[in-house]
């Protein structure tokens, strides 16, 4: 990271990022590289602007920032993604660590905490708001962990849908990746759900993690 970090913003609402660009902008410390309203403007610039840090929305259109993250990732191996966003369930907070966000924040939180969420950030911390991690640690504090066979119970595609689920790709998303129709990913994942004993895609992805650690 350099002295004075570099900031990008990712946020689809005008007023929300204005905000945002208000508030990097009066930190001492630090520097506005720049400001995206899409996912497809991000993707096409943060590789070549390099920013330490980036605030990203979840809820953007077409591509949401969880996929966002997901693409520029190995694009900027360096750089920080802290989610900022109004989700706070375990499919969406589990679906962009696993993408590779490094922090997860509610929207709302005061500028004291983004600040030091940010400094947190880029002196090696995963920033989160009290009530995520909460929630993370519930998602891998569940007792009775399955024991590893029931992963080895799922077939080869069932595998595949499995693993694209915990990247955060949509069930149309999946279905275009492996070449099948949104029904049969939806019989895919209930199959999934059977030999694994969860109801849920959360359930789904954190006994995933427990398993495969």
């Amino acid at each position: 990271m350099t002295a004075s970090p570099r900031i990008s913003i990712v946020e689809d609402d005008g007023p929300t990022r204005t905000l945002l660009v208000e508030v990097i902008q009066g930190a001492p410390g630090l520097t506005l590289v720049s400001q995206h309203g899409s996912t497809e403007q991000a993707l096409s610039t943060l590789p070549a602007e390099r920013p330490d840090v980036v605030l990203m929305d979840i809820n953007l259109p077409n591509i949401n920032g969880v996929e966002c993250v997901r693409r520029l990732k190995p694009l900027l191996p360096d750089t920080q993604f802290l989610m900022l966003t109004v989700y706070e369930d375990h499919e969406h907070i589990l679906a962009a660590l696993t993408a590779g966000a490094t922090g997860y924040l509610l929207k709302g939180t005061r500028r004291e905490e983004l600040l030091g969420a940010i400094d947190q950030i880029v002196t090696g911390g995963s920033p989160m708001s009290s009530a995520i991690a909460r929630k993370v640690v519930q998602s891998f504090a569940r007792p009775e962990a399955a024991p590893r066979n029931e992963l080895e119970a799922l077939s080869l595609r069932e595998q595949a849908v499995l693993e694209l689920l915990t990247q955060g790709f949509l069930y149309k998303e999946i279905s275009e990746r492996l070449g099948v129709s949104v029904p049969t990913v939806n019989t895919y994942i209930r199959r999934i759900y059977e030999k694994l004993q969860v109801r849920s895609r959360s359930e789904a992805i954190a006994k995933y993690f427990r398993q495969a650690i």
